[in-house]
């Protein structure tokens, strides 16, 4: 009796078992199935899409044309205009890398060693991250740096006898880029803040005491020899993160020095990114297959660079290998 129940009743676990296994694969696609199609609809459709485009002669209409090969990426290649975009672009991620870096990494290294209000900071300088990119950029322009005496900024020189400055125009000083930076700046510095607050938190506390035992003192020592070594993991991922957001600036440019038209409206001329320059040729003249071709060498660029970076910097590297 007791042989013949024993299988049954693993028969009714292993029924029981193959039930739950059903029922949790099928939770799992009804949850996961619309983000599924949101991907598919909205990023894995348009990539394929615009990579045939960029191979076809696709001007005034989104549809596939005429086969023409790599003609598009050759032209994008061949315009000179592209090919300033790309220094105006270097010059934008000299600038906004390394200070995105060391004002995070100050603003965490204070956030961190708050003794009061800790939660109050890190809001304080993670809510410019939730603002649009748009909005900030029409204030900065607008409102701080607008070139006028009554700008905040010029009001702010006044004081010390300074007379106004034209931040957005032509001139002998490229000002244009104290906008372009500072607003980029604030927007994003509370996020990588963030990171730096989580990789600080993950640094045991024994080794600074260890450290004061040793006759180490708090300050520029202990953060040489303890905390900068131990965030590598983190000032990678800072560094890859904000360059490959670098590349991909748009906002800030277009509403900063554009005059709101898809020809090189307001002072376009002076810093046009790749993305602007891309966004022109496609909606502007209409000419999508070439629009197509050149988003696709920029984000060759992109992934290029970041892998240059990434294996220069050790990222992905083990602890022995380092």
């Amino acid at each position: 009796m007791a042989t013949t129940t024993l299988p049954a009743r693993a028969a009714r676990r292993s029924a029981a078992a193959r039930r739950r296994d059903r029922s949790a694969t099928f939770a799992f696609w009804v949850l996961m199935s619309p983000m599924v199609v949101g991907l598919l609809l909205f990023t894995v459709i348009p990539i394929v899409w615009g990579l045939l485009l960029s191979f076809t002669d696709a001007r005034s209409q989104i549809t596939v044309g005429d086969w023409i090969g790599f003609e598009n990426y050759q032209w994008v290649l061949g315009q000179q205009e592209f090919l300033r975009s790309l220094r105006t672009i270097l010059v934008f991620t000299v600038f906004i890398v390394p200070l995105t870096f060391a004002v995070s990494l100050g603003l965490a290294l204070l956030v961190d060693r708050a003794g009061w209000g800790r939660g109050i900071f890190r809001t304080a300088f993670f809510i410019p991250t939730a603002i649009s990119y748009v909005v900030a950029s029409l204030v900065w322009k607008l409102g701080l740096f607008n070139s006028l005496p009554y700008g905040v900024a010029n009001l702010g020189l006044s004081n010390f006898g300074i007379d106004p400055i034209v931040w957005i125009g032509p001139g002998d000083i490229p000002w244009y880029w104290v906008v372009l930076v500072t607003v980029r700046l604030w927007l994003q510095v509370g996020f990588y803040m963030i990171i730096f607050i989580a990789g600080l938190q993950e640094i045991p506390k024994d080794l600074y005491e260890s450290a004061f035992v040793d006759g180490g003192r708090p300050g520029w020592t202990t953060f040489r020899t303890i905390t900068l070594p131990l965030l590598r993991n983190t000032s990678i991922a800072v560094i890859v993160l904000s360059l490959i957001n670098a590349f991909q600036a748009f906002d800030e440019f277009y509403n900063v020095l554009g005059g709101g038209s898809f020809a090189s409206g307001g002072n376009l001329s002076l810093a046009r990114p790749p993305l602007v320059w891309l966004y022109q040729t496609a909606f502007g003249g209409q000419e999508y297959g070439r629009g197509s071709a050149g988003a696709f060498i920029l984000t060759a660029l992109i992934i290029a660079v970041t892998l240059i970076q990434g294996r220069v910097l050790g990222f992905g590297r083990s602890s022995a290998e380092k």
